[in-house]
């Protein structure tokens, strides 16, 4: 039993009660596509300086969390926000990661699909004053990627919000970049709950008018766009959106609040999955997915149904700071030694977030390993004070 405190500032008991999913593949093929972006695991013996841009990294740790998600069917969205892009990560650290992750998955037996983020955070905001040089940092990433193997996704941008760029600039960047990509690749649309510098992101703080604005960006060569990821937290803004893509372009939903019912549809159309929340639920995810290829949807809310709890509160705001709680719930399953994030990240959230976490994880079955979980979390509340004798 453990002593846990709760958001009133109390100190309860607290004694494990759920029965762990047992990690596995698929029985049969999945009828969604649906990437977890995984986060970077650090190495903290090599690590000097932890608020560096470039972090020590524990590619071990990092390539084996890569692994089991593989191993259940996932597919792998790498390099993204989930990984501490511009926020603890670096481009030459995001480059090497998605050359050893690409390496890994050609060798794996499942030949999971792998999507990386292309982005401008090579460049200082400050030599990004105009689309021509935004499109040539975009490329750099981008040719990068693409010697890899790897598909491309074409991450939000800080350098256009920075310079209050018009519907005219992105255009112009992103017409480029989707024409002249190897494979068709995956928009990336996310919201300022996410990253506020990305506030007015498509030339407009508008929603409607912004989707109006990426519709005709896809319709003008749909074949050459996957799909879009639109991370805006709101269910019936990202139904309303797929009704209107073209046919053949996928809404992958980035939505960590509402993804259950996005990803089953409404019969006629449904959302498929880009998704952070992935990596923290993976046997959930995975086996509620084969539940829905299976036809039983019954199954497929009883294992999601625990886990938007748990979700909506590693995903509290401010929202940018989830990827301490993906983390902690692999530190806590023993995909990593420790808990400790690149820049230090840990520390965006306090103990009773992590106490909640905690008991979530617990209910939807996501402990996989309860006596360690338990072990470990002893630790860090002793950290904090709360003595469990």
């Amino acid at each position: 039993m453990l002593i846990l405190p709760t958001s009133d500032a109390r100190l309860e008991p607290y004694r494990l009660t759920g029965t762990p999913l047992t990690p596995r593949a698929p029985k049969v093929p999945l009828t969604r596509t649906a990437f977890a972006a995984a986060h970077v695991v650090s190495d903290p013996l090599r690590e000097r300086n932890p608020w560096d841009s470039r972090p020590a990294v524990d590619w071990e740790a990092t390539l084996g969390f890569r692994q089991q998600l593989w191993d259940q069917g996932l597919g792998l969205a790498e390099a993204m926000d989930t990984a501490q892009r511009g926020m603890g990560v670096d481009w030459p650290t995001a480059l090497d990661l998605i050359q050893r992750t690409m390496r890994a998955a050609r060798t794996h037996p499942l030949k999971p699909r792998v999507a990386s983020g292309a982005g401008t955070d090579h460049k200082p905001l400050a030599e990004l004053a105009g689309p021509d040089a935004i499109l040539a940092a975009y490329v750099d990433q981008a040719e990068a990627i693409e010697a890899t193997g790897s598909q491309l996704i074409l991450m939000a941008s800080r350098a256009f919000t920075a310079i209050d760029a018009a519907s005219a600039t992105y255009r112009r960047v992103y017409r480029h970049l989707i024409d002249g990509a190897a494979q068709p690749v995956i928009l990336h649309w996310l919201g300022d709950m996410f990253d506020p510098a990305l506030s007015g992101y498509w030339g407009t703080t508008d929603v409607a008018d912004a989707s109006d604005f990426v519709l005709s960006l896809i319709a003008e060569n749909p074949a050459q766009v996957d799909g879009i990821k639109i991370s805006l937290l709101d269910q019936a803004h990202e139904e309303a959106f797929r009704a209107r893509l073209p046919a053949g372009v996928r809404l992958y939903t980035g939505d960590d609040f509402n993804y259950a019912p996005l990803i089953e549809g409404d019969g006629t159309r449904h959302s498929h999955a880009l998704l952070g929340i992935f990596a923290a639920i993976a046997p959930a995810a995975s086996q509620a997915l084969e539940a829905l290829a299976l036809g039983d949807s019954q199954t497929y809310h009883r294992l999601f149904a625990p886990t938007v709890p748990l979700s909506r509160e590693i995903f509290r705001a401010p929202t940018r700071f989830y990827k301490a709680g993906i983390a902690f719930l692999a530190w806590l399953n023993g995909h990593q030694s420790h808990f400790v994030m690149p820049a230090g990240f840990q520390s965006s959230r306090d103990i009773t977030h992590y106490a909640q976490v905690f008991r979530l994880a617990d209910a939807a079955g996501l402990l996989s390993r309860p006596d360690l979980a338990e072990a470990r979390m002893t630790t860090l509340l002793s950290l904090h004070g709360i003595d469990q004798s």
